[in-house]
């Protein structure tokens, strides 16, 4: 049995993993969330000291916290030597090993593709290779994308990725174990999978940089790839800088008339509420973000980076939260904070609330036909705010579409008159339509899986047209 053991750090909300791996009496730490204090509770509840902390890129799609972690711990800070950072590492490159203890030791592998300094780290025991911390490399079913330096070196990069793959295999044994960052619904991953592990050799026998020949992987990897986060642009710069301890103190209380003065101001007032919420009653001019989704991403990716973001929340431990997962990705410290309901928030003027019509793709479908939809108003047109790869796999027929993170710019060209929103599941239509509302539209928001729309007897458009 192996005397090595690996601790996953999961950070569900931007679709990655950290890792512990420890022999019971020293650490090494691969890609630590800028939120530090997890990985200083696991490690004291396992009762083990961090020696060795390890990146294996400069990270584009949060914050990273692993200088941070080697500051309090005075653990050895490993950064590939490529890299131009402004702080103190310990420079690793391709080929060296690293000894964590005497019963764990760490290979540096060059593999290039997600970046061009990209690293991996094999880890080793008593029994040899155990398995390969991957990054944005190797991940399940799939890749790291290749093109967040640009689109000028995806395809190289793409190369590039095909090739580390492939060395990744050669190296190890079928049996050792893959421990990838990305891949769990980061917008790093070229594309999702459901698996919750895997290995070597089940990656041969499924991933495609394993399956396809080197033109045929580039070809495919490209032609997948979707937009990412806006907010990705400013992450590099900022861990190539060095981030330091975060402050997750509450923020500023806004009461009722300062939440008022900066709805007026055309600020980001964010609901953290569920949509269903959300939609029975909320503060007029406020957004709809619930933290019963993806709500960092979504937030960051459309609001403009280092606009003042104000948090709306049913209890100090939804504002906690949402601070928390903001700072992952560089939105420090929110401008203010305020707790209750909607109620509270407008200070008893009930001129101040609101609601959100809501429809499914059924009350849609008799809308168009011409039945009966009860007091909802009539679709002048149906806007679809899924992403371009899911509007190209099939959408309604004659919907306009304007993906979710281009809404806030594209405001004039949505249709006139009542506009019926969709997305795949309802959380991202939930967000346009409070957007809509905010700018003066009556809008109605379909809070339903888009699976349902054929059902409702709409007419779908046939992938790629």
């Amino acid at each position: 049995m192996s005397t090595i053991h690996i601790e996953v750090v999961e950070t569900s909300s931007l679709g990655d993993r950290s890792y512990l791996a420890h022999d019971g009496r020293v650490a090494l730490v691969v890609d630590p969330q800028r939120d530090i204090d997890r990985i200083l509770a696991l490690a004291g509840r396992l009762g083990v000291r961090i020696t060795h902390v390890a990146e294996t890129h400069l990270h584009n799609d949060y914050v990273s916290g692993g200088l941070a972690l080697a500051k309090v711990t005075g653990a050895a800070y490993l950064v590939a030597g490529a890299d131009e950072v402004d702080f103190d590492r310990t420079p690793v490159a391709d080929g060296e090993e690293i000894t964590v203890s005497d019963t764990m030791r760490v290979a540096v592998v060059g593999t290039p593709g997600h970046t061009f300094h990209h690293l991996s780290y094999i880890l080793s025991g008593p029994d040899g290779a155990e398995g390969v911390f991957t990054g944005g490399s190797l991940l399940f079913g799939t890749t790291g994308r290749t093109d967040l330096l640009g689109e000028q070196h995806a395809r190289a990069l793409a190369r590039h990725q095909h090739a580390s793959v492939r060395r990744l295999a050669d190296l190890l044994p079928d049996g050792a174990h893959i421990w990838p960052t990305h891949g769990f619904g980061s917008f790093c991953s070229a594309t999702q999978s459901d698996a919750p592990d895997s290995t070597i050799g089940r990656e041969k026998r499924v991933n495609p940089a394993l399956r396809l020949e080197a033109d045929d992987f580039v070809t495919q990897t490209l032609a997948g790839l979707d937009a990412y986060p806006a907010y990705y642009a400013h992450m590099g710069a900022r861990n190539s800088a060095g981030a330091g301890l975060i402050d997750l103190t509450p923020v500023e209380t806004a009461d009722a008339t300062r939440l008022h003065e900066r709805i007026a101001a055309g600020e980001w007032v964010v609901d953290l509420r569920s949509r269903k919420a959300f939609a029975r009653r909320h503060l007029t001019g406020t957004l709809s973000f619930g933290l019963d989704g993806p709500m960092a991403t979504w937030l960051a990716w459309l609001s403009p980076w280092g606009t003042p973001i104000t948090l709306l929340g049913e209890s100090a431990e939804q504002i906690a939260v949402a601070q928390r997962e903001l700072a992952r990705i560089g939105i420090d410290r929110p401008a203010a904070a305020a707790t209750g309901g909607p109620e509270e928030w407008a200070g008893g003027d009930g001129t101040r609330l609101d609601t959100l019509t809501t429809a499914t793709f059924a009350d849609l479908a008799a809308a168009r036909a011409g039945r009966s939809a009860g007091d909802l108003p009539a679709p002048d047109a149906v806007l679809d705010v899924r992403m371009g790869n899911e509007w190209r796999d099939g959408h309604i027929d004659g919907a306009t579409h304007i993906p979710l993170p281009e809404l806030p710019a594209r405001l004039a060209e949505v249709p006139a008159g009542t506009v019926w929103v969709h997305c795949g599941s309802g959380y991202r239509a939930a967000a346009a339509t409070s957007l809509l509302n905010r700018a003066g539209r009556e809008a109605v928001h379909i809070d339903d899986a888009y699976a349902d729309a054929a059902d409702a007897g709409l007419p779908l458009t046939a992938p790629g047209n």
